[in-house]
This record gives structure tokens, C-alpha cells and sequence, in this order.
């Protein structure tokens, strides 16, 4: 009966170190964004609530801003070939952009 215990205790604990290795997904980002929004505005109740169904829902401009580096990545590169930039000015352009993402 101990083996089987301690086998159950080990597997939990393996189990919750990976799940805390994994990136939060756009939707936890996008609510963890409107959470710290909310409380920005110090909002709490029917307010709070208010705003972060709307926010989470994406009905706000708030739930749009957080993005995966692979998209900042993507868009910064679309902005560079757009302003035909190549070279040192690329280079710096794409360090300021990936940063402000």
C-alpha cells in the first residue's frame, strides 16, 4: 500500500512540473492583460465583472494587445519589408519593434 501511495505522489508531482512548464496559452494571456487592465482601473463588482467578459470576449481593445512572440516576430517582419529596411536600420528596427511588442 505505501509503494502504491508514494507512486500516486510522484506522478502528481511530475504531473503539475510539467504542466508549470508550459507557455500560457493567447487566451490566458489575453485574460491575465484584461485582469491587470481591470485592476488599473481599479475596478471591482459589477464592474469588474463587466469589464472582463467584455474584455475576455475580445470587445475591448485590451484583449488584442498581448501577442506570442512568434506574432510580434511576424508582424515587425511585415513592417521592416514594408519600409524596404535592410541592413543595420532592419537590424534596428526589428530590436525596437520586438521590444515594444
Amino acid at each position: 500500500m505505501n509503494f502504491r501511495f508514494a507512486f500516486a505522489v510522484l506522478a502528481l508531482l511530475l504531473g503539475s512540473a510539467q504542466a508549470a512548464d508550459k507557455p500560457p496559452t493567447s487566451q490566458q494571456q489575453r485574460f491575465g492583460a484584461c485582469s491587470k487592465e481591470a485592476s488599473s482601473k481599479s475596478l471591482a463588482g459589477d464592474a469588474r465583472k463587466a469589464f472582463m467578459s467584455d474584455c475576455a470576449s475580445g470587445k475591448t481593445a485590451v484583449a488584442a494587445a498581448p501577442r506570442t512572440p512568434q506574432e510580434r516576430m511576424t508582424a515587425c517582419n511585415k513592417d521592416a519589408a514594408a519600409k524596404q529596411l535592410s541592413g543595420q536600420p532592419r537590424k534596428d528596427f526589428m530590436s525596437s519593434c520586438l521590444k515594444a511588442g
